[in-house]
């Protein structure tokens, strides 16, 4: 482990400095959280940027691609597994379809309902795509042992599960 400083140390220094009554350790934590996320978000973006996809249309295209064959979900069941409004979930559906990654047709069981499915076309970029983005998260978590990476795999599911 590095005994490095980083920004956030500095952040909770500066708080114990001028408020040493306050408890920063969950400052500490939670501002290395957002920190992260933001780092890696950006660097997603950037790499699913290369497919011609953002970061949320990369998430709908690979929720109907681990929904397993044949790849169908209603615009509901995609709005509830990534947790958007139906009008965010339209806009980039919209955006898919004319790119060919997938397309709307009728609920055979639902009249008044639509299935989204993924085309060949979608197919072929999320296998790509979801292996270039591993890329980058693999990248980095090299300064980590396998026994670090499950160790903080774990630390993380119980935190997650906790808010």
């Amino acid at each position: 482990m590095s005994d490095d400083k980083d920004a956030v140390d500095a952040i909770t220094a500066q708080w114990f400095a001028v408020r040493p009554d306050l408890e920063t350790a969950p400052m500490a934590v939670f501002g290395r959280i957002y920190r992260i996320a933001k780092g890696m978000g950006d660097a997603m973006e950037e790499r699913y940027a290369r497919f011609g996809i953002s970061r949320g249309e990369f998430d709908v295209v690979a929720t109907l691609r681990r929904s397993g064959d044949p790849y169908t979900l209603s615009p509901r069941q995609l709005s509830a597994t990534l947790m958007l409004t139906t009008g965010g979930m339209t806009g980039r559906l919209d955006k898919l379809e004319k790119a060919g990654l997938l397309c709307r047709k009728p609920d055979p069981h639902d009249r008044r309902g639509l299935q989204v499915t993924i085309t060949d076309r979608g197919l072929e970029l999320i296998d790509e795509a979801v292996g270039a983005g591993l890329e980058v998260q693999r990248a980095a978590l090299t300064g980590l042992t396998d026994d670090e990476i499950a160790v903080l795999t774990g630390l993380l599911r119980r935190l997650l599960a906790a808010v």
